[in-house]
């Protein structure tokens, strides 16, 4: 195995970081990313990487392929990235990107993730279907005040929660479609610059996911599921966790728990002591280094998605963040 030079915390993005072309550049030369994405369609049983690489956008972004493909590039990326001696020393995903973390942290198959996402992503489509849920953006105001105008609108009938704490200025709501209009025009009096609706095909992270939740729970019982390496701060709690109790329950809490994403950061970026000097995004697209960078100008936030990424990240940790005792991982 490589040695390790490098450990460095690493995040992985959810779903809305896809895009038509995603990881095929990868696949240009041999390696472990190369053979990963090369086993992707063996492991689901259908073409999803003549998905990723081809498209249609709008099959692309169907909640069954989204999830897959968006841990399938993002495994690729921590697999290439530990071929030239980049590991994690500390990881986190928002919602689905926990899974592609519990990969990074050898607490996941790679194969079994796939999986895993795969079925997450029906069960969340399929309960859209049976239960009408929606979410909503919501910018210019902070989660505290959020979470008691939902709790205000839901006491007058209906669901709204507020479902991903992104950061200081930015929150998701979800829950049935009038109490989040309700809640949202609420939002909007009580000062909240925008509040946007969002193309989703259900209530996510909400009440209204407890019966997809709890099939997940019961498919999430037939796979192993390992300590991980290295802690992964999870969406449920933003605690640090290793043990392999600790991570089943974090996966099968998510679908109706809010991603305290904004508490996650605050670990990952070193809780406003200590803070690392670079912090990798691994997977599709750069939501999260967006979100992180006003709010962290201290650490360096930096995507990988890319052949050319690679490069530029061992060119930067060359430069600025000491090698780590080779370890031979």
């Amino acid at each position: 195995m490589t040695d390790i030079l490098h450990r460095v915390p690493m995040i992985f993005p959810g779903q809305a970081s896809q895009s038509v072309g995603m990881a095929r550049d990868l696949t240009d030369s041999s390696g472990p990313a190369s053979d990963f994405l090369n086993e992707v369609n063996t492991v689901l049983g259908e073409d999803l990487t003549g998905i990723m690489f081809e498209g249609p956008g709008e099959v692309l972004t169907e909640t069954r392929n989204a999830q897959p493909a968006i841990l399938a590039h993002s495994v690729a990326v921590s697999l290439a990235l530990r071929e030239l001696g980049v590991a994690p020393s500390l990881v986190a995903g928002h919602s689905l990107g926990e899974f592609s973390a519990a990969v990074a942290a050898d607490a996941l198959k790679p194969a079994d993730g796939l999986r895993l996402v795969r079925k997450r992503g029906e069960l969340m489509f399929a309960a859209g279907q049976e239960i009408p849920g929606t979410m909503a953006a919501v910018l210019g105001m902070g989660g505290d005040q959020v979470r008691d105008i939902c709790a205000r609108i839901s006491a007058q009938g209906g669901v709204v929660v507020l479902a991903n704490h992104n950061s200081d200025t930015q929150v998701a709501i979800s829950g049935d479609a009038n109490a989040v209009e309700a809640a949202g025009q609420a939002l909007k009096e009580a000062g909240a610059r925008k509040v946007i609706p969002l193309n989703v095909s259900g209530a996510f992270h909400s009440p209204l996911l407890e019966g997809a939740a709890a099939q997940f729970r019961e498919f999430l019982s037939g796979f192993e599921i390992s300590a991980a390496s290295v802690p992964l701060v999870a969406n449920v709690d933003a605690r640090a966790v290793t043990t392999s109790a600790d991570l089943s329950e974090g996966f099968a809490r998510q679908l109706t728990s809010p991603v305290l994403w904004h508490d996650i950061m605050e670990v990952i970026s070193g809780g406003g002591g200590n803070p690392p000097r670079v912090v990798l995004e691994v997977g599709p697209g750069r939501v999260l280094t967006n979100l992180a960078r006003r709010a962290y100008p201290e650490v360096k936030f930096l995507p990988v998605g890319t052949s050319g990424d690679l490069d530029q990240v061992l060119d930067f940790l060359a430069e600025n963040n000491p090698p780590a005792d080779q370890d031979g991982d």
